[in-house]
């Protein structure tokens, strides 16, 4: 079996693969400061819990956009699973080719989603990463990376909107009954949603300008049930990430 560790800068995704089934998977809220035994505690009650036994887990796949913690998670893996991981990266395969400016700017979280979705899609393909930044990543028909757009995240937008202002509260996401709030926090909610609504289907419309032709669209990351609300989005994946690890495995492991 394969563990797929997806390390966000909010939250830690993981499942388990048998073959390209997958059988589980958790998230855990992201900490720096947790030691490697603290996280092998918890992936040994995650696996007890779904009868999944320790020494069937022969291999693992990494991606991070917390630094500090890959080498965390390589001291759990080498200590609870007997293994290294493969940390996707420079000199890494994936199978899509990076156009950009400079590659090694570009985040793993993004070149594994480009990979799941392409695979997964063949057609051109934008992904809507909705985490604790709004990424879009552009892939072609032919597997070509070919950029993308990054704003900062509805929480993160919510959560500046409170801390710089003296008066207006914290609130919670949800969908407003309408569009013009009748007090201050419906028109905080208003604001927030609505107005993010707006930022995605505009930017994929001007991405789909510049490509000049129909993408197939495909929504991941924490607020993908955003995408109910967009016509243009075809289709929530909130394993894409899980998936893209498994196949980067594949193409650098001869065995699972």
């Amino acid at each position: 079996m394969l563990l797929a560790i997806d390390i966000g800068n909010t939250s830690i995704k993981l499942g388990i693969f048998d073959g390209d089934r997958l059988r589980a998977t958790w998230r855990l809220a992201t900490g720096v400061d947790r030691l490697a035994d603290e996280y092998g505690a918890l992936l040994l009650t995650f696996l007890q819990r779904q009868k999944l036994p320790v020494s069937k887990t022969t291999g693992v796949a990494l991606c991070s956009v917390v630094p500090p913690l890959v080498t965390v998670f390589q001291e759990m893996c080498q200590k609870y699973l007997g293994t290294s991981p493969l940390v996707v990266g420079a000199g890494v395969k994936t199978g899509v080719r990076i156009c950009v400016d400079n590659p090694r700017e570009l985040g793993p979280d993004r070149v594994v989603n480009a990979v799941a979705a392409h695979h997964l899609y063949g057609e051109p393909v934008i992904i809507v990463d909705l985490g604790t930044a709004i990424t879009f990543d552009v892939v072609s028909k032919e597997g070509n990376y070919l950029g993308g757009v990054i704003a900062p995240g509805i929480d993160i937008s919510s959560e500046a909107l409170f801390a710089r202002t003296a008066m207006l509260p914290r609130v919670e996401l949800t969908h407003p009954k309408q569009v013009i709030g009748s007090d201050t926090i419906s028109a905080i909610q208003s604001g927030i949603f609505f107005g993010y609504i707006g930022l995605i289907e505009k930017i994929l419309e001007r991405i789909e300008a510049e490509l000049g032709c129909k993408a197939k669209v495909v929504a991941a990351g924490g607020h993908a049930h955003l995408a109910k609300e967009i016509p243009a989005i075809e289709i929530v994946n909130p394993h894409l990430s899980l998936i893209g690890l498994r196949l980067i495995y594949k193409m650098n492991k001869v065995e699972d």
